[in-house]
């Protein structure tokens, strides 16, 4: 990865999301605000790329013909310049609103060593040279934006690198010769050396930085039901101190993708600087996601009695019910019994400071199995079930686990009469303790992927719930190859 594209990619446009309205009044679902913590991050790392990148730079040998003092006049040459060493001390990435980034780099240097030989027609000269740049000056800026297809991208908009002081040592200790350099090669070297550093800069972001940029995915396969939507919704915003990036954070059906009757939430973000980057997570998303599962059934169930474990005082079958429901056993003597649970409408996450719940109502209803296999409805429950949510983050995904609390039962119809509906209310807890909650759990531990390019990795989170949205802020380390 060369340089401008590595840690910068990565942190920059690996993680976009943010809160500003998009086109047509839609909010973004995911927002990641990179802060001046973050940009110093990459600005230091940057500074590697950068390093490594500029040994690459080929200089030209400088020619032509002089007047020499007692000599007359003559050929020289100095060849086979090679950059030998570089450092560069000072970098800062800061945000430019309205446009994009700046960066640049101050305080540095560049040793570059070669030959030089001088022809007078029999009299030949050669020795060795090197030359200490200092004072080295780069500024770039870059033009962030999206396509239309919702991927990033980078451009230059500009780059200007300065030379502050040229520093020459020859060998034999010749001061003509050494004159000779700053008056005839110095002004030409800085000129190629200012633009061979802009030029890697532009070459590096063409066939580095965007190429790399568009391996970030705009949907992102989750399961065999959903798929998430990474697109950009605008182009990134800048700030005076900080950079936000827009996703829209939709989470949808692979199987037909229809519009959502509902907007994503504006989001008002924290002022918070102590880690690099900061996702903030809309329950847009998390409810998108539930819309999908409750269309294709996720939720749904059924209890037979072979489901019912063996200890159980109740029994899916008409005899069981013989005590308490009469009726029912005397009209489907000795027959199993089925219920069939479904939830009435997709449950939404619920976010309030400090605290993420939901609430679900289910619909089940009893059917007697008769002998023929039809199955026969005998009466219909309400249930209300309320659990509160915990969230974790595992580096790269958000997960979650549900912690139920109060149920209700009641009877919404019966065709053969009327029970006291708490008697199933032991059954149905113990099927939604053992069997739906693991099973939705299960699928939490999946969790909810974060947009991150390759070589990523966050560490010392820190999550925080807001009205309307999860808060997560993280650092970030760039693994380099």
């Amino acid at each position: 990865m060369g340089t401008l594209a590595g840690a910068l990619s990565s942190l920059l446009l690996g993680m976009m999301l943010t809160y500003t309205p998009g086109a047509l009044g839609a909010n973004p679902g995911l927002v990641a605000r990179i802060t001046d913590k973050g940009l110093e991050y990459v600005a230091q790392e940057e500074l590697v790329a950068l390093q490594s990148k500029l040994h690459d730079i080929t200089l030209p040998d400088f020619s032509g013909d002089v007047k020499i003092k007692y000599i007359g006049n003559a050929h020289y040459e100095f060849h086979s310049l090679d950059i030998h060493s570089c450092e560069l001390l000072g970098s800062a990435l800061k945000p430019l609103p309205s446009h994009g980034l700046h960066f640049s780099i101050s305080d540095s240097f560049i040793r570059v060593k070669g030959k030089w030989k001088v022809r007078k027609r029999i009299l030949k000269l050669d020795g060795s040279f090197d030359v200490k740049v200092k004072g080295i000056t780069i500024s770039v800026n870059l033009l962030l934006g999206s396509e239309p297809s919702g991927r990033p991208k980078v451009a230059v908009s500009s780059c200007s690198s300065a030379i502050g002081d040229v520093e020459v040592h020859m060998s034999g200790d010749l001061g003509w010769l050494l004159n000779l350099f700053h008056h005839q090669i110095e002004s030409k070297f800085r000129r190629v050396l200012e633009s061979k550093i802009c030029k890697i800069i532009q070459e590096s972001v063409t066939s580095d930085l965007q190429p790399y940029l568009q391996t970030l995915p705009v949907t992102m396969e989750m399961d065999i039901f959903a798929g998430i939507d990474y697109s950009l919704m605008e182009a990134p915003q800048a700030t005076a101190e900080i950079l936000d990036v827009m996703f829209k954070g939709e989470i949808f059906s692979r199987d037909h993708r229809s519009p959502v009757a509902f907007l994503a939430p504006v989001m008002s973000l924290p002022e918070e600087h102590s880690r690099m980057v900061y996702f903030a997570i809309s329950n847009y998303a998390f409810n998108t996601a539930s819309l999908v599962y409750h269309k294709v059934g996720y939720l749904n169930f059924s209890i037979t009695d072979d489901m019912v474990p063996p200890t159980s005082n109740i029994r899916l079958t008409t005899k069981s019910f013989r005590a308490f429901f009469p009726r029912l056993a005397r009209l489907y003597p000795n027959m199993n019994l089925e219920l069939q649970g479904t939830v009435v409408s997709a449950p939404f996450l619920n976010f309030s400071p400090g605290n993420l719940s939901s609430a679900a109502q289910l619909e089940i209803e009893a059917f007697v199995l008769l002998p023929n296999s039809v199955k026969e409805p005998v009466f219909r429950l309400g249930v209300a079930t309320n659990v509160s949510v915990m969230l974790t983050f595992n580096t790269s995904k958000i997960t979650g686990f549900l912690k139920p609390e109060k149920m209700q039962v009641e009877l919404k119809e019966s065709k053969v009469g009327v029970f006291n509906v708490e008697l199933l209310e032991a059954l149905l807890n113990y099927y939604l303790l053992n069997t739906l909650y693991p099973k939705i759990n299960e699928k939490l531990t999946e969790g909810f992927p974060l947009p991150l390019l390759k070589r990523i990795q966050l560490y010392d989170p820190v999550l925080q719930i807001h009205k309307d949205f999860l808060f997560l802020g993280t650092n970030v380390r760039y693994l380099r190859v």
